[in-house]
C-alpha cells in the first residue's frame, strides 16, 4: 500500500501530522508514505522513521499556480499511490493529488474540495477538538474515523549523543553549564510573544543559578534575541548565547534535544520540545492551548484567559498581548522549576 500525504506548512503542524503517521503504520504493517511539504519542514519529515519519502512541494506558499500544480500531479502518476491525505483545508493542496488521478482522495472539506477530493469528511469539531485527532483520523475509514485509540501515539522525534556533541561543539562556546532553550518568536508575531524583557529577567535569573541560554529561532526571531541580551548585565550576558538565524532547523532540533529544558511561546519549536519530551514551560496568550496543546507529559501550559481571542496586534506599543505581559517571570521558574526537579528523579 502506497500514501501520498499533502503535509501541513507550519512546523507546529508538521510535528502534530506524526501521530497520522504512526497510526498509519500500527494498522497497515508495510505501508510505504510518502509526505510532500515545503523545503523547510523536510528536516523534520526525515527524523520520522514512519515516512518512507520527504517531498519537497516546489510551489511557493499561497500560491495556486494551477499549471504548475498539474504538471506535478503528472509527475507523480507513476508512483502508483493507492491513497492520498489532504491534511490543509486549502483548495489549492488538494490539486496535486487530483491530477495525481490517486484513486481515493481523502481531507477534510475545508474550502469546498467536491470534485477534487473522492473520500470527503465532514468536520464535528466536537468529537475531534484537537488538530492533532483532525489528523490521526484520516488514518480510518470513515466508519472508523470517531474511533480514535487513546491516547493517541504522540509525535516523537530522537536525536543521537553524537549530533548533539557536533552541535554543541559548534554552537555553545562552554558546555559545563546545563542549557536551558528559549523560543521567544512565533510566527504569526508579538501577539503571541512573551515580552523580550520577561525573558531577560528570566535568563538572569536562571544563569545566576548556573544555568546558561541558547536562543533559538528563525532569522526575523534574531532581533528578539538581540533584544534579550541588551537587557542582561555584563557578566549575565556571556551565557546567553543568540541562536536564532543562526542554526538551521536540523541544527535547532538537536540543541532542543541537549537543553535540559525549554521555555517557549506558542510555536512550531514549541511542538519540538514537546516530540522531544524536554521538560517544556508552554506560554499562551489569545491563541487556544485547547486545540494544540504540547503532546507531553513534561509541558506546563501557562495560560492566563479563558478561550481564545482572535490574535491580531498586541495590546501595548510594542505589540505584546496583555494576557502574555501579565505572565511574571517568577511564575515560569517556580514551574520550571518543578519539572527540572522532576525530571531527575
Amino acid at each position: 500500500m502506497k500514501i501520498l500525504v499533502i503535509g501541513p506548512s507550519w512546523v507546529g503542524d508538521m510535528m502534530m501530522s506524526q501521530s497520522l503517521y504512526r497510526l498509519l503504520i500500527q494498522h497497515h504493517p508495510g505501508v510505504q508514505i510518502d509526505v510532500m511539504a515545503p523545503a523547510w519542514c523536510l528536516p523534520l519529515l526525515n527524523r520520522m522513521p514512519e515516512v518512507s519519502q520527504a517531498l519537497e512541494m516546489p510551489l511557493r506558499h499561497g500560491a495556486l499556480a494551477l499549471g504548475a500544480r498539474r504538471r506535478l500531479g503528472l509527475s507523480r502518476q507513476k508512483n502508483g499511490y493507492h491513497q492520498a491525505l489532504v491534511l490543509p483545508n486549502s483548495f489549492k493542496s488538494a490539486l496535486v493529488p487530483f491530477f495525481a488521478d490517486i484513486p481515493q482522495r481523502t481531507g477534510w472539506r475545508g474550502e469546498m474540495r467536491y470534485g477534487l477530493l473522492n473520500d470527503i469528511r465532514i468536520l464535528d469539531k466536537y468529537a475531534f477538538p484537537l488538530m492533532v485527532q483532525r489528523y490521526a483520523s484520516l488514518a480510518f475509514d470513515r466508519q472508523n474515523a470517531a474511533n480514535l485509540p487513546n491516547p493517541l501515539p504522540w509525535p516523537r522525534l530522537t536525536v543521537s549523543t553524537q549530533e548533539i556533541d557536533q552541535v554543541l561543539h559548534a554552537f555553545i562556546p562552554d558546555i559545563t553549564r546545563p542549557l536551558i532553550g528559549f523560543c521567544p518568536g512565533a510566527a504569526f508575531g508579538s501577539a503571541k510573544c512573551w515580552p523580550h524583557y520577561h525573558y531577560a529577567s528570566l535568563a538572569e535569573a536562571l544563569i545566576y543559578c548556573g544555568y546558561q541560554i541558547a536562543l533559538l529561532g528563525s532569522n526575523k526571531d534574531h532581533e528578539i534575541g538581540k533584544a534579550i541580551n541588551a537587557m542582561l548585565p555584563a557578566d549575565v550576558n556571556q551565557h546567553c548565547h543568540n541562536l536564532a538565524g543562526k542554526t538551521t532547523l536540523e541544527q535547532a532540533v538537536t540543541v532542543i534535544a541537549s537543553c535540559r529544558g525549554v521555555v517557549s511561546n506558542d510555536s512550531g519549536l514549541m511542538h519540538v520540545a514537546s516530540a522531544l519530551d524536554r521538560p517544556l514551560v508552554a506560554l499562551y496568550g489569545p491563541s487556544n492551548p485547547n486545540f494544540t496543546p504540547p503532546l507531553s507529559r513534561q509541558a506546563k501550559i501557562i495560560h492566563l484567559i479563558f478561550g481564545c481571542r482572535k490574535i491580531g496586534k498586541g495590546d501595548n506599543k510594542q505589540g505584546y498581548h496583555q494576557s502574555l505581559t501579565a505572565i511574571q517571570p517568577d511564575k515560569v521558574l517556580i514551574e520550571l522549576k518543578k519539572l527540572l526537579s522532576s525530571n531527575k528523579k
